[in-house]
């Protein structure tokens, strides 16, 4: 029997621990500052809308300049705690922005792996099963080694609208007559991957110089990050986890099969094509802004199943709250060393060992 309260009390220590594990993190690096800092420069930083202006700017559209109105907020300080100021300067803009994305990728992609676990009825689906992540690498390296040939300046616009039409390619060839038989859908994305595949590694063939950050790109990687890319990623992820939340109870009934599903009152193909879709979005914006990063959304959703149920309505929320604290832990591991290294290896290394262990254990199942 679900019991909300259930919910609440593993969420609520979930979320205690995530604000543990980004204090640490934030603590840690060249210049070591306590926790309690930490915690004052990151109220120092929040801010509060007081009041908006408008100014006046323009776009060129077709070499014709179009006069837009751009809103302008103004902000003002909530908390003024006495903290040094490059200390200040070292939390607000170069550790707390990268700690913000490292959480938002891993919510974004636990949540969307539990969906795909559930959606799939395999324990060892994630989200890059129909190729969202395949098609976000695609994207990237097109971005990267032929920018005259993408239309978007962005090369995280170009990861995500990517990663976006592979997921609804795959969706499409695997449809018909208004039917998208799972395991069609399965061996639609296994071939569009091996497909993406290729043209990948003939992109990095050919990006001469540009080899590196192609690579390291695929690899995953948090460095550099800015607000702006949390920005970029954060509404995407809070929106569509949030719209998932509303259907777990279709989530857990698609556990007993497609038929039996229909026979509860379950509208199957339009719930499938949601799931799919959210959670193709969800994955989207964290690999727009992150790379490939891998196990957060195979091994995260497992363990927790594992820990509190098979129950979505209590299992996607706490499996998103927990991958945001395993990506935070893994980047601090990943940058703790004389040189840094591309979060997603360390994500591997952890995960894979981990995974292992489970096989061994026989605690691997079917759902």
């Amino acid at each position: 029997m679900y019991q909300p309260g259930r919910t609440a009390s593993w969420s609520a220590g979930l979320l205690v621990l995530l604000v543990a594990v980004v204090l640490v993190s934030a603590a840690l690096g060249p210049v070591r500052i306590d926790p309690v800092t930490v915690a004052m420069a990151a109220l120092n930083a929040v801010v509060v809308p007081i009041g908006v202006s408008v100014t006046s700017s323009s776009v060129t559209v077709l070499g014709i300049a179009i006069p837009v109105l751009v809103p302008a907020f103004e902000y003002t300080t909530v908390f003024a705690f006495d903290v040094d100021g490059s200390h200040q300067l070292i939390v607000e803009t170069i550790r707390m922005p990268r700690i913000a994305l490292a959480a938002t990728v891993g919510f974004s992609l636990a949540a969307a792996g539990t969906v795909m676990q559930g959606f799939f009825r395999n324990p060892l689906a994630d989200p890059s099963i129909i190729g969202v992540s395949s098609g976000a690498a695609a994207g990237a390296v097109a971005a990267i080694a032929f920018p005259m040939l993408v239309p978007f300046g962005s090369i995280h616009l170009s990861a995500f609208v990517g990663a976006l039409v592979t997921a609804f390619l795959v969706y499409a060839i695997a449809t018909e007559g208004g039917r998208t038989p799972v395991a069609t859908l399965l061996l639609a994305g296994v071939a569009i991957q091996a497909f993406l595949g290729a043209l990948i590694s003939y992109m990095l063939v050919h990006s001469g110089d540009d080899l590196r950050q192609a690579v390291v790109w695929m690899m995953g990687h948090l460095n550099n990050t800015t607000w702006s890319d949390v920005g970029f990623a954060l509404p995407v992820a809070l929106l569509g986890v949030g719209v998932l939340g509303a259907y777990v109870r279709e989530l857990n009934v698609l556990l007993l099969g497609e038929e039996d599903a229909h026979h509860l009152g379950v509208d199957v193909e339009r719930t499938k094509i949601l799931l799919l879709a959210l959670a193709s979005i969800v994955t989207a914006a964290g690999v727009a802004v992150a790379g490939v990063i891998g196990f957060v959304g195979l091994v995260v959703p497992h363990i927790m199943r594992l820990i509190v149920g098979p129950d979505h309505r209590i299992l996607l929320l706490t499996s998103a709250l927990a991958g945001a604290s395993f990506l935070v832990a893994t980047d601090t591991i990943a940058r703790a060393g004389p040189a840094e290294v591309p979060v997603g290896i360390v994500t591997a290394f952890v995960g894979v060992p981990f995974f292992l262990f489970l096989l061994v254990r026989r605690e691997v199942h079917s759902l």
